[in-house]
């Protein structure tokens, strides 16, 4: 990933917020027949390794677990982001001379992929994805609850993945490269958008001189 040094992000905390956060991360391996890219969710377990190991599933049916990966793994996980117009920018009315932009957070974790089968740890990766998902709410189904036999069932349709991360590359690109009267026309351009994506990247905009 491209990262300026403005935008670097190397905050460990901050990268793992980014990962907790991401709802679904795209799970990206090289082939001998060219990249492969799986939508799926993952979490980070901390204390596992130096920097983590990241955990989930995909369908057994799902052809990347088959073909042999070529170097690391790279698991993107993308935070908020918002368009950025020009016409928010103090700049625009001094000299005209602004582009479009766009916001965004992002974390790109690297590492080798293992894809596993056996029942007992892919029954773990699954519960303890559904109790992160479920916990939020008033009343949180838990894998329990279905019959043993229907998870099992289930179970034998999926493979495991589990990748020990080797480096982690963050990016946090908040407007903290334009001048401070275009960071506040930013945050307010987009504290008034309908959207409640755009005001998220409002919130994280520092407008401070």
């Amino acid at each position: 990933m491209y990262v300026p040094p403005a935008f670097r992000d190397d905050d460990i905390e901050s990268i793992r917020a980014t990962i907790r956060s991401a709802r679904l991360a795209n799970l990206v391996t090289a082939t001998a027949e060219g990249p492969v890219a799986t939508p799926l969710p993952l979490f980070l377990d901390e204390t596992e390794g130096e920097r983590g190991v990241l955990y989930g599933h995909l369908a057994r049916a799902n052809p990347q677990w088959c073909a042999a990966p070529i170097g690391a793994a790279l698991a993107i996980f993308m935070g908020p982001q918002a368009y950025v117009t020009p016409s928010w920018y103090a700049t625009k009315q001094e000299t005209g001379k602004v582009v479009p932009t766009w916001n965004y957070i992002a974390v790109h974790a690297y590492g080798p992929v293992e894809f596993f089968e056996e029942s007992e740890r892919l029954l773990e990766v699954v519960t303890r994805l559904t109790n992160l998902h479920e916990a939020p709410r008033t009343n949180p189904w838990a894998v329990g609850e279905a019959p043993a036999d229907f998870i099992a069932a289930q179970l034998r349709g999926i493979v495991g993945v589990r990748i020990p991360v080797s480096r982690f590359e963050g990016k946090r690109k908040m407007s903290q490269n334009r001048p401070a009267a275009d960071r506040t026309g930013v945050a307010a351009g987009l504290a008034a958008s309908e959207n409640p994506r755009d005001r998220e990247v409002a919130s994280l905009i520092r407008v401070e001189t």
